[in-house]
């Protein structure tokens, strides 16, 4: 198409003129080249731990440097971090070295990409993961999964651990309430799972993802890969242009009933309780969540010998 450039790094192949920026806000044509507006450009960082991402599995009760910029490639209208994804705006400069450094500090097992979409700060994170790998840190990405599939392969040697939000498991789900498409997340989860440590999120939104039959069949889809992974069931509250209710707990606990049928470690996200590992095998708690998280397991195996999932288990 004359006079347009195309961005290829996700699947919505947005198609610029000179001056315009794409879906996400944050990748832009600028002298007949697509770039990234946000290269070094931070919104929000913050030292977490590793639990919030979520993550259950990858070294439990340890600490990450956590990091974003602006942006994201879909737009939800439930969106939990409006403030930064669906706008652009410039932050505060910081390189990938001083990325790395921080991800260093004050016990951090390394760097997380989270809070917008961190896939369309795509040359940022290919530039600081090795850095952080090369001094020993872990990389973790919190995502939505929607890149296409040469990059995400460029990126996964990169990458320790992720956590993919498959927002609902129907193609007009997301074709009507994020912009984008369930195909695109699924291949990416397909192709993460045998590479690298996945636990997946689902936001339960009352009346649109949370019929039991959906749940049930993306449990059963998740479990059809065959590689073990964790589900975070999470609890809806309103926000951005959101007025749907928050989600029912008892009506969450129940779908968490169902996805227990199929899968082994499944948790209850914002809100009290459901976020206990238990043994597969005997049913023992091997990881309890409260104040603090306790790993009961020795070598990884439960008392019982069972070996429990996960990364960095003691």
């Amino acid at each position: 198409m004359a006079g347009f450039s195309e961005c290829p790094l996700c699947p919505h192949h947005c198609k610029l003129k000179e001056g315009q920026s794409g879906f996400c806000k944050v990748r832009g044509c600028r002298n007949g080249e697509i770039i990234p507006l946000t290269f070094a450009e931070v919104a929000a960082f913050h030292l977490d731990p590793v639990e919030k991402k979520p993550l259950y599995h990858f070294y439990p009760g340890s600490w990450i440097f956590s990091v974003g910029s602006y942006g994201c490639n879909l737009h939800c209208f439930f969106c939990q971090n409006h403030e930064i994804s669906q706008k652009y705006e410039q932050g505060r400069r910081i390189s990938p070295k001083r990325l790395t450094e921080m991800a260093g500090e004050d016990q951090s097992v390394g760097i997380c990409f989270t809070y917008t979409e961190p896939l369309v700060w795509y040359e940022m994170i290919m530039e600081t993961a090795p850095l952080v790998k090369e001094r020993g840190g872990k990389v973790v990405l919190v995502s939505n999964g929607i890149i296409e599939q040469k990059y995400l392969e460029y990126l996964i040697p990169y990458i320790d651990a992720v956590n993919i939000d498959i927002k609902g498991f129907t193609p007009e789900f997301y074709e009507k309430y994020t912009g984008g498409k369930l195909e695109w997340v699924l291949k990416t989860v397909e192709t993460l799972v045998s590479n690298v440590h996945t636990e997946i999120t689902t936001l339960i939104i009352p009346s649109l993802n949370d019929n039991p039959q959906e749940i049930k069949a993306l449990a059963k889809w998740l479990s059809g890969l065959n590689v073990p992974l964790a589900w975070h069931l999470s609890k809806y509250h309103p926000m951005h242009k959101s007025k749907i209710p928050a989600t029912d707990e008892k009506k969450l606990k129940k779908l968490w009933g169902l996805a227990k049928d199929c899968l082994p470690y499944v948790y209850l996200g914002n809100m009290a309780g459901g976020n206990t590992t238990y043994c597969p095998q005997c049913g023992q708690e091997v990881i309890t969540r409260d104040m603090q998280v306790t790993v009961k397991t020795t070598e990884g195996k439960c008392r019982c010998g069972q070996e429990i999932w996960g990364v960095g288990l003691l």
